[in-house]
């Protein structure tokens, strides 16, 4: 049973970078005495939270009845600096496959994270099944999570070949699918029927009529309703009569003055009698022009 602190209390910052402990003296004395396999691996339990964790030793110089181990292992085993720590020196078989789970996104933008994390476990003697680990790159720091171990809980690393596999982290999040479209020829009747209302309707003859001489109209053609169908039926008023004779009447009168109006439904035969031409404004006779008519003068004077 040994005291824990965390390795800043010592100056050797590289534990922080693996799984390494520092032990005392006497430690060492203890176990040169017994029949051990090397290299010396250390099952960590934490008997008030039943918390296990596996490592390593980096070198036999703390003090005695205290042991110095990272603070990322602290944080997992739920150990406060001066709780007590059951330490018992095991044989752990050797990895054959370790999945692992980073806590977030940032650690997959890493241009080679294989790389680095390969750099990373060189300085790690085990893994256990549910450890979090730190890897420090680039003045960050990356926490993963151990997901499996085989063939066992807890497997050696040192010198040998092991299968590495990824889970996605723990922050990521699937991408949401786009909603499926419903087709055209399923949509209700009710919503087609409105999208044809809502299309323009041609409005035949609705331009403005022009003279090929360039001079403007004396009277502007009737407007085209642009009720579609409806306006092919008539429309009974009070002085539909009235209206009917006004309507001749003022075709009649256009008729009279000598032009083609288009869209008239009366003819006059009288008007067709007529000439097209309209008869022009007298103008004023100019002098015809008279040889001789000039003043005579003499050589003489």
């Amino acid at each position: 049973m040994y005291r824990c602190y965390p390795a800043s209390f010592i100056d050797k910052p590289q534990i922080e970078s693996g799984d390494k402990i520092i032990m005392p003296p006497s430690a060492l004395d203890r176990l040169a005495s017994l029949h051990i396999d090397y290299p010396m691996l250390f099952e960590l339990r934490n008997s008030a939270t039943e918390r296990v964790s596996h490592c390593g030793v980096l070198e036999f110089i703390a003090e005695e009845g205290m042991i110095y181990m990272p603070y990322w292992m602290m944080e997992n085993m739920l150990l406060q600096e001066g709780d007590t720590v059951r330490v018992k020196n095991v044989t752990l078989p050797k990895g054959t496959y370790v999945k692992l789970q980073p806590h977030t996104m940032d650690f997959l933008d890493i241009s080679n994270p294989k790389a680095i994390l390969e750099t990373t476990l060189r300085n790690f003697s085990c893994l256990t099944t549910g450890d979090s680990i730190m890897v420090a790159y680039n003045n960050k720091k990356y926490y993963i999570d151990i997901v499996v171990t085989k063939p066992s809980n807890a497997i050696s690393i040192i010198e040998t070949d092991c299968e590495v596999d990824f889970a996605p982290p723990l922050d990521y999040k699937e991408p949401e699918r786009p909603a499926a479209s419903v087709p055209a020829s399923k949509a209700p009747a009710q919503v087609q029927e409105a999208a044809a209302e809502a299309e323009p309707k041609l409005n035949p003859f609705s331009g403005v009529g022009r003279r090929l001489d360039g001079k403007p109209l004396k009277c502007q053609p009737p407007s085209v309703s642009t009720s579609g169908s409806k306006d092919k039926q008539p429309v009974a008023t009070s002085g539909g009569g009235q209206s009917s004779a006004g309507s001749t009447s003022q075709s009649t009168s256009r008729q009279t003055q000598g032009k083609l109006v288009f869209g008239s439904n009366h003819t006059n035969k009288d008007a067709q009698k007529q000439p097209l031409k309209q008869e022009q404004p007298q103008k004023k006779e100019e002098p015809k022009f008279q040889a001789f008519t000039g003043k005579k003068y003499s050589l003489r004077g």
